[in-house]
């Protein structure tokens, strides 16, 4: 049975995806007292990356942002496998995107509103939270974007 924001979601138009699994030795998410940490998600869609390359070469800032959305959605999956459902988030507190990006490439705030948008769209204020934007050369299997949050959770 779904709660309010796997109700959410459906009313969006998403459902959560399974969890991503680790490309290395790491967890997709952990927990730590009432915080949930995730592992940075790629914009994988079972199993695959949709796209690859840079940002502002290969790749558009609007299809990154949209990646970004994606990666956001893994997040929340991440976060449900370790605190076994999405109504004890609490709040998103902190939000960090990356962005592969092409040398003359700045529009990395952009791209990552994508992520923060969806969690907005998901969680209402509990989703509003502080971020990074981050350029960066290159990333896993040449993604274009990663994205990786930290929740806090009610008390069970």
């Amino acid at each position: 049975m779904s709660g309010a924001v796997e109700s959410k979601l459906a009313e969006l138009g998403l459902t959560l995806p399974d969890v991503v699994p680790p490309l290395a030795a790491y967890q997709p998410a952990v927990r730590s007292g009432v915080y949930v940490y995730t592992s940075g998600q790629l914009p994988m869609v079972d199993g695959k990356l949709p796209v690859t390359g840079k940002v502002g070469a290969e790749v558009t800032a609007e299809e990154a942002k949209d990646l970004a959305r994606i990666c956001a959605l893994n997040a929340l999956a991440a976060v449900k496998s370790v605190a076994g459902d999405l109504d004890r988030v609490a709040r998103v507190v902190k939000v960090v995107g990356f962005v592969a990006s092409a040398a003359d490439f700045t529009g990395q705030p952009g791209v990552v509103n994508g992520a923060s948008e969806l969690l907005g769209a998901v969680l209402g204020d509990k989703g509003v939270h502080a971020r990074s934007a981050v350029g960066v050369a290159v990333l896993p299997l040449d993604a274009p974007v990663e994205v990786e949050i930290q929740v806090e959770l009610t008390e069970a």
